[in-house]
């Protein structure tokens, strides 16, 4: 026997269409990065054009901070089905595991420092070899030990930001940063924009944003691969009553606390509120409305191109930085801080378009999206060659 990737018959369709669900609204949310200087303003007064109040106020509740949480819970799901496959067919997991995320953080670093400075490959390489380490605990371990993870040093955060925002409520302007970035990224050269990329990439991965990092990141992976101990995915028609009431109470509740810059006081405090504890409550209520949908033939149907971009994920993602950074910098058509919120969110639905549709096409005459098949190529090609 010989450990080997998910192959078509084993995979899970709901998975692949949370995937799928999951990139449509990433792509939105960073498409704000790709044409704006996002990291440097407040955003809810640096965008002043027609219809971009609307525009953000919907991205903001709906959107923003709900979607990275889903992905992250599905790829702790997804790197538990691996290892609890290793261990059905009694194959070593870490070898094979620790080769594949060396690999992801190699394309994530690519990405990062030549494509777009948002990248979050390398974080889920580095957070997922600490992730290897606990996938042996039991499922309850693995839930309780994330749920302290997470909510000990995020309301102590919160706490202090809540403090400072009664000393100093102002967001932080880099008036200069903005400048810059717009210089860079719109008329500069590509040695600009790629200086411009490396200081955007240090400011949003400073050491101290990295621990936050870690501290959001890694429980949701833990989470995500308790869930998968569980398989309740796969089991979603036993848990129905469990998945029917995570699809109201934690949507309900993570909506008002994602509404509540907007409810309440459009400060720095009540947005790390909305996005920490917000976000991944209505990450959660997403991921249960799917699978509870995914049971009926008609929405499998429907969701099909969504389930066929979630298959090719990684090729999907590294795509639309390509795609997104030739409109926007200065090498392709230059429109960085040119276009407004709404004119920037449909051009990202449009790029999801043509994504569906080369995700449905390439998928109907190859197994796997073609950075999948190299990746899968590099992570196991030793261990085929041997057996």
């Amino acid at each position: 026997m010989k450990l080997q990737p998910v192959t078509l018959n084993e995979r899970v369709e709901a998975i692949d269409m949370m995937r799928g669900f999951s990139l449509l609204g990433i792509l939105i949310i960073n498409m704000l990065t790709f044409h704006s200087p996002l990291s440097y303003v407040n955003p809810y007064t640096y965008y002043t054009r027609p219809f971009d109040t609307e525009v953000y106020g919907f991205i903001d509740i709906f959107i923003q901070a709900s979607f990275y949480p889903l992905f992250s819970m599905l790829f702790g799901y997804g790197l538990a089905m691996q290892f609890m496959k290793a261990e059905e067919k009694q194959q070593p997991f870490a070898p094979v595991a620790v080769r594949r995320l060396l690999v992801l953080l190699g394309i994530g670093i690519l990405h990062a420092f030549l494509l777009w400075y948002g990248d979050i490959l390398i974080t889920y390489a580095v957070i997922g070899f600490l992730l290897i380490g606990m996938l042996r605990m039991p499922s309850r371990l693995l839930l309780g030990l994330a749920a302290l993870i997470y909510t000990v040093p995020h309301a102590l955060m919160l706490v202090l930001m809540f403090i400072a925002v009664s000393i100093n409520p102002n967001f932080y302007t880099g008036i200069q940063a903005v400048q810059s970035s717009i210089d860079a990224y719109a008329n500069g050269t590509v040695i600009d924009i790629f200086s411009q990329r490396l200081s955007d990439w240090g400011y949003n991965n400073n050491p101290f944003n990295f621990i936050i990092i870690i501290a959001t990141i890694l429980p949701l992976m833990m989470v995500g691969a308790a869930a998968a101990k569980w398989r309740v995915i796969e089991r979603t028609k036993q848990y129905r009553k469990m998945w029917v009431t995570l699809a109201v109470v934690p949507l309900i509740a993570g909506l008002l606390l994602k509404a509540s810059p907007q409810l309440i006081e459009e400060n720095y405090a009540f947005v790390y509120l909305q996005d920490i504890f917000g976000g991944p409550l209505v990450a959660v209520g997403y991921a249960a409305i799917i699978a509870l949908l995914a049971q009926h033939a008609g929405f499998r149907k429907l969701m099909r191109p969504f389930g066929q971009v979630g298959r090719m994920s990684l090729t999907i993602y590294i795509m639309q930085s390509l795609i997104a950074t030739f409109i926007f910098y200065s090498y392709g058509l230059g429109l960085y801080g040119k276009v407004d919120l709404l004119t920037g969110t449909l051009i990202a639905l449009g790029i999801f378009a043509i994504q569906l549709i080369f995700a449905e096409v390439w998928l109907s005459k190859f197994k796997q999206g073609p950075l999948e098949k190299l990746w899968r190529k590099w992570t196991y090609g030793k261990i085929f060659e041997k057996n």
